[in-house]
């Protein structure tokens, strides 16, 4: 068994489409019309074939709330691992990419945690 889709709530699609590939540079993988909606999958540039992130909307009600949660509680609702965090976080920073947490060492891994601007907090992580 291996994993296919990784999901992350969005309040709007669009938004989320520019900032995963323009700020972050995810490509996509798939853009399918589905009524109001889009099947809108990425990858990482890295790894093409790899395990595909999904733009769904928060449509539920409990994903809603469930997304309003976790940023009320600090919680990233994902993480994107990094071969190097200090790079990644200037670089980021400079494209005005808001930081809840700045590199921090925890154990055997540098962490930090940004605001993707739809609605959820996300974990960059680069193991030691």
């Amino acid at each position: 068994m291996k994993m296919y889709i990784k999901s992350v709530f969005v309040d709007d699609q669009a938004k989320a489409l520019a900032f995963y590939r323009d700020t972050l540079g995810f490509v996509v993988k798939h853009d399918i019309p589905l009524g109001e909606h889009r099947w809108l999958t990425l990858t990482s540039p890295e790894e093409q074939d790899g395990v595909e992130l999904l733009l769904e909307p928060n449509q539920h009600p409990a994903a809603r709330a469930f997304q309003k949660a976790l940023v009320a509680d600090g919680i990233p609702c994902t993480s994107f691992s990094v071969d190097d965090i200090a790079s990644e976080h200037r670089r980021l920073e400079n494209a005005n990419v808001s930081f809840t947490q700045p590199p921090l060492k925890a154990g055997g891994v540098t962490m930090a945690v940004f605001n993707d601007t739809c609605g959820n907090l996300i974990q960059l992580t680069e193991l030691d």
